[in-house]
């Protein structure tokens, strides 16, 4: 009995430890989830009572700028293209009669200059001085049958008048020699024809420049044997030389193209890499082909330049235009009356232009170009005198953005990329 009521208190022992540990977990996880709660109810009452920072736009910020006043002018119309340079005169010299070269002149050599008139070849004239001669015999022989026929003609016709008698024309012809005198006369034009005819080959045996060249190239030596289908000498004319030069079509109507020999073209300036950019040569445009070019379908001038070697006086020194060289043509063109001449980096897209307005904001403006040159457009409408063209590159322009000039000493972006604009503008 006694263990039995030991035991008993033991277990009832053990049971209330248990519970007694059991209640102080509870009670500490109650005092944690306390204290969290409490910090997070004190920052929830911190946020909301805390102060907040009002949104405010950014204050807008004007574009430094560099502008300059528009100002309308009578421009030139200058058209740039590039050209060839063909010969005006080139021939290639055949002989007229066959034989041997026994003569060449020391000129004959592709660069020399060569003068009209001056004998370049001889071809052997033996044949032909004997053929001469026999032609002035035959002619002689031909004269004295004429003497003694009409010297028979006046035999008959004294005989005839003193006959005394009447007869049909077709016999008193007859009795009159007439058909003999025609016969010997014939032979005489025949016989002095052939003499011309031989004396004219004699001639031909001395090929001479038909007019002012450099000798481009020489098809025979000393000592060879030539035929009328053989070539001499190929020559080039040093009087005047052409270009041929491409213009898109709808460019023409800028340009004075002569439609008769009296009419003046547009004057050119000639400029090539090869001379440097203080040298030029001047012509002038002369004539518009009948077709447009089969590739590229462009229109195509002719321009003529006078002494393209420089070989007279006043262009000694002067470059050189060389056949089938490649140069730039700058044809001067019609007046362009009251248009507003702005470069091309100046010009923005879709054809419009960027004005400072009286508000000093920002205007995009669109014009109308009536011509569009090399380094420049040149603007009909759209704009009026005095108004700034702004020149610095923004980089996401809008209508009415606030702009501001900028001072002396201010602003060395704005004006080197205005300067930057400038040379690219000069292409």
């Amino acid at each position: 009995m006694t263990t039995a009521n030991t035991s008993q208190r033991k277990g009832k022992q053990n049971r209330g430890s248990w519970l007694g540990k059991l209640l102080g977990a509870a009670v500490r996880l109650l005092l944690v989830g306390l204290i969290i709660a409490g910090a997070v109810a004190a920052f929830g009452y911190q946020m909301r009572t805390s102060p907040r920072a009002k949104r405010q736009k950014p204050p807008r910020q004007a574009k430094l700028v560099q502008v300059i006043p528009l100002r309308k002018d009578d421009c030139v119309a200058v058209i740039r293209q590039n050209g060839t340079v063909i010969p005006a005169q080139q021939v290639t010299l055949q002989p007229q009669v066959a034989g041997q070269i026994v003569e060449l002149s020391p000129d004959v050599m592709p660069g020399c200059r060569v003068e009209a008139g001056q004998k370049l070849v001889a071809i052997d004239p033996r044949d032909y001085e004997t053929a001469v001669q026999q032609a002035q015999s035959t002619v002689a022989l031909r004269e004295k049958d004429l003497k003694l026929e009409r010297g028979n003609q006046a035999v008959a016709r004294q005989e005839y008048e003193l006959l005394g008698e009447v007869i049909a024309d077709e016999d008193r012809e007859l009795v009159l020699r007439e058909p003999q005198l025609a016969s010997t006369q014939a032979a005489l034009k025949s016989a002095q024809a052939a003499l011309k005819k031989s004396q004219l080959n004699l001639d031909r045996c001395e090929i001479s420049a038909p007019f002012n060249a450099i000798v481009q190239s020489k098809h025979v030596d000393l000592g060879a044997t030539v035929g009328t289908n053989s070539q001499l000498v190929t020559l080039i004319g040093t009087d005047e030389a052409w270009i041929a030069v491409l213009v898109p079509t709808d460019e023409l109507q800028w340009l004075y193209i002569p439609q008769g020999n009296g009419d003046r073209g547009s004057s050119v300036t000639i400029r090539s890499s090869a001379w440097g950019p203080e040298q030029s040569r001047t012509g002038r445009v002369v004539r518009l082909y009948g077709e447009l070019e089969p590739q590229g379908k462009m229109a195509q001038l002719l321009v003529t330049v006078d002494d393209p070697f420089g070989l007279k006086a006043e262009n000694r020194g002067r470059p050189q235009l060389l056949i089938g060289s490649y140069v730039r043509a700058e044809i001067q063109g019609r007046t362009l009356t009251s248009v507003f001449p702005i470069d091309w980096s100046h010009l923005r897209d879709n054809d419009t232009v960027w004005i400072m307005n009286g508000q000093e904001e920002l205007e995009i403006r669109s014009v109308e170009i009536v011509f569009r040159g090399a380094q420049r457009v040149y603007v009909s409408s759209g704009l009026s005198e005095n108004e700034q063209l702004v020149l610095t590159d923004i980089s996401a322009p809008v209508n009415g953005m606030p702009l501001r000039l900028a001072q002396v000493g201010e602003g060395q972006a704005a004006g080197g990329s205005a300067r930057m604009a400038e040379r690219g503008g000069q292409r």
